[in-house]
């Protein structure tokens, strides 16, 4: 018998805020102020859908922002995928710039840890994430002034009090932190990637609101929390690989 498919996350997540057009306009002029009075500064972007929309803004904009992906060495294939399109639509105003981790750190710490580390305790699980993220991260911030990020408020409790411009402290140095989809709801980012045709990682299209790493990522039921499906097994308080913890 023939099964009617799932719907896709741009149909059924489509339903934006009354006050969209204005969240809207707030977002582009933080992003034309971050170019402008903070320059230089970079997009962080992990291919989710909300930064799926900066991007699609900063290049309708035509901004000299470039966006720069973590390539932990354990992501979806969806999203190494979605990384190749980004990287062919770039301009040179916004180029895409790639950082991953240093080989010889991932060699070791699973050759003494083991494949399955970041399941047997959360410190083992923050060392993965420093090595696969954090330390990428310090030299994808190295010289920028600022730098723009898709955090949502309504994403999680460690992310409801942020503000739309942040004083933030990355490798050992003060840098500025962009929010400027602080107030966007989920619906407004599907909403957006609708009605401008934005590409977006399928993996969403199978219930996963969060996409990280694939042995860290899981998609989420009816009724779960936005970021449930991210490092399940740990308490939810303790959800941050610490890219954005203060």
């Amino acid at each position: 018998m023939f099964q009617k498919p799932n719907p896709k996350a741009s149909e059924v997540h489509n339903k934006p805020s009354e006050d969209f057009a204005a969240k809207l306009a707030q977002t582009l002029e933080l992003l034309t102020r971050a170019a402008r009075e903070f320059s230089p500064c970079v997009q962080a972007s992990s291919l989710g859908a909300e930064d799926m929309v900066i991007t699609a803004l900063i290049q309708k904009l035509e901004l000299p922002i470039h966006i720069f992906v973590l390539d932990t060495g354990a992501l979806h294939t969806e999203t190494l995928a979605l990384l190749e399109r980004v990287q062919s639509r770039a301009t040179s105003l916004s180029q895409v710039l790639v950082y991953r981790p240093e080989l010889h750190n991932v060699i070791e710490f699973i050759r003494r840890e083991g494949q399955g580390a970041m399941y047997k305790s959360q410190a083992l699980r923050k060392e993965c994430c420093q090595i696969r993220k954090l330390e990428p991260l310090s030299r994808a911030l190295s010289g920028q002034k600022a730098w723009i990020t898709g955090l949502r408020a309504e994403q999680s409790n460690n992310r409801s009090q942020m503000q739309w411009i942040e004083e933030d402290f990355q490798a050992g140095r003060p840098i500025t932190k962009f929010n400027p989809l602080m107030q966007w709801t989920w619906g407004d980012v599907w909403h957006f990637l609708s009605e401008n045709g934005v590409d977006y990682n399928p993996l969403h299209d199978q219930f996963y609101p969060s996409i990280g790493c694939a042995p860290c990522t899981r998609a989420i039921s009816l009724g779960e929390d936005f970021r449930a499906g991210r490092w399940w097994w740990e308490e939810a308080t303790a959800k941050e690989c610490g890219l954005h913890q203060k």
